[in-house]
């Protein structure tokens, strides 16, 4: 019978543990309610279509000239392809922002880990001898006690402070996440930006190398007069003068290029001295990028899925100070082994085991718990503004990059019959000046004109490409809010595209 009852008693004891344990997790299911307002996404104004889309754009249908995130593959430059693809593999600002979406993951398994009892084991072996000059003497003044306790405690989610802990940081990763896509499409779009400026730059110095050396053939006619006793002095020192002038602003060109050759190699993740790009002055029209509607752009763009997700955070907050209001519920079990020698350690005699509950509430805390709901409001009033003016500068920028191609557009082409016009005038004069009718003052006239309209015929060319890219960026680059992840569990290791 000394052996059935031991055996009992830990019996009853764990069932009673484990039935205090179920009870909790029922109540943290069944019981309670969730505080805070339910999230509703506020609403923002959106026009029904955009104002600067030209007419002839408006029967194409949003990303049917868009690849979907790799968007920089519609302008058709093989070296611009291998160029964005090296950002996604060595890029360090991408790389601390994906590091960045890591920590607000396992943010969301931190505040998940709350919906559990926290169970701990604190196993000791002390051997004691007592003093036999002591007061009140033991009968066994050396003894050893070995314990094995096993505490286990849990607060119930009464209130529904934990689901709305865990949807804050699920919110908040979310938000992390599109912050991640943000950094991408904007390092992308840099140096998409640096490679057509630098192109730009190649296209305007062949320009400058060409009238360079139109210009070396007119000096060497108006010294071939001047010896010939038809042309002045002062037209050969013009001539030269116009000469040097222009190598000088061919060779300024070289500075800029270097920049942005160097802006670069820091995108792609290279040390600046190692890196070069050939020079190519081959510089494209832009594509058509249909913009699709306003209603749209509010999925397409990741500063606004980002801005939204905080905003749902901030809502969750809410929740979260208001649970500060009602009592702090909690549930606690111990249970182990505790004997003298490892014969009798795990004995039926030598079990402990302890089951208690406790509620705790605030009676007076000096108005810190409405202060604190004020703030919780009033931190999501401020998401919802700064939600609201994104929207409001994606709009914009949409509106800009669109207004900046109509206008470039129709600029382009009354450039393009200046510089014809200015190259027929340069003609002109230029025999006019042969056949001895005008001075050289009036060829130097007609060639800084038409250099000066071929520049500006070229800057209108990548004004025009710098707007395209720029609104591919201002659209979201491909990017669709349902690419926000939504599992952010232990075995999940995937993240979004970088």
């Amino acid at each position: 019978m000394s052996f059935v009852q031991p055996g009992n008693l830990r019996n009853r004891t764990l069932a009673q543990i484990f039935a205090a344990l179920a009870l909790a997790f029922s109540i943290a299911i069944l019981g309670g309610c969730v505080s805070g307002p339910r999230y509703s996404r506020a609403p923002v104004p959106t026009p029904p279509e955009y104002k600067e889309v030209p007419p002839d754009w408006k029967t194409a249908q949003p990303g049917d000239q868009m690849a979907r995130g790799k968007w920089w593959e519609i302008f058709h430059d093989p070296q611009l392809n291998d160029l964005e693809e090296k950002i996604n593999v060595s890029n360090q600002n991408l790389k601390a922002a994906q590091a960045q979406f890591l920590q607000a993951r396992a943010e969301v398994r931190s505040s998940r880990a709350d919906y559990y009892p926290t169970v701990a084991i604190d196993p000791s072996a002390t051997r004691i001898r007592q003093s036999k000059n002591r007061p009140l003497k033991s009968s066994t003044p050396d003894y050893t006690d070995l314990i094995l306790p096993l505490d286990a405690s849990y607060e119930p989610d009464v209130w529904g402070r934990v689901r709305r802990t865990v949807e804050a940081s699920r919110e908040n990763a979310q938000a992390t996440a599109a912050d991640l896509e943000s950094v991408s499409l904007s390092l992308h779009a840099e140096l998409a930006l640096d490679y057509f400026e630098l192109r730009s730059l190649d296209a305007e110095s062949r320009l400058l190398d060409s009238t360079v050396d139109a210009f070396a053939k007119a000096l060497q006619l108006t010294q071939n007069r001047y010896q010939g006793g038809i042309a002045s002095a002062v037209d050969v020192a013009q001539a030269q003068t116009e000469l040097e002038s222009t190598r000088a602003q061919a060779i300024d060109l070289h500075v800029q290029r270097a920049q942005n050759e160097h802006a670069i190699a820091t995108l792609i993740g290279e040390p600046a001295p190692n890196f070069s790009l050939a020079v190519s002055p081959t510089l494209d029209p832009p594509p058509v990028i249909p913009p699709g509607i306003p209603s749209q752009l509010l999925e397409r763009r990741p500063d606004i899925a980002a801005a939204e997700r905080r905003m749902a955070a901030a809502n969750a907050q809410i929740g979260v100070a208001r649970t500060a209001y009602y009592p702090l519920l909690s549930l606690t079990g111990s249970g182990g082994f505790e004997g003298t020698t490892l014969a009798n350690w795990f004995s039926g005699p030598s079990i402990l085991a302890s089951v208690g509950a406790s509620a705790a509430a605030t009676v007076f805390e000096g108005g810190r718990r409405h202060a604190l709901n004020e703030q919780a409001q009033a931190a999501y009033d401020q998401s919802v503004a700064n939600y609201r003016q994104t929207v409001l500068n994606a709009f914009q920028e949409v509106e800009d990059n669109l207004s900046a191609l109509r206008i470039l557009q129709n600029e382009a082409k009354t450039e393009e019959a200046a510089v014809a016009a200015s190259q027929h005038s340069l003609d002109l004069s230029t025999n006019r000046y042969k056949g001895g009718v005008s001075n050289y003052l009036e060829v130097i006239t007609a060639q800084n004109l038409a250099l000066s309209d071929q520049r500006a015929a070229v800057d209108i060319l990548r004004r025009r490409v710098v707007a395209a890219v720029l609104l591919v960026k201002a659209l979201g680059g491909g990017w669709d809010a349902s690419q926000l992840p939504t599992n952010f569990s232990r075995a999940s290791n995937a993240s979004p595209r970088p």
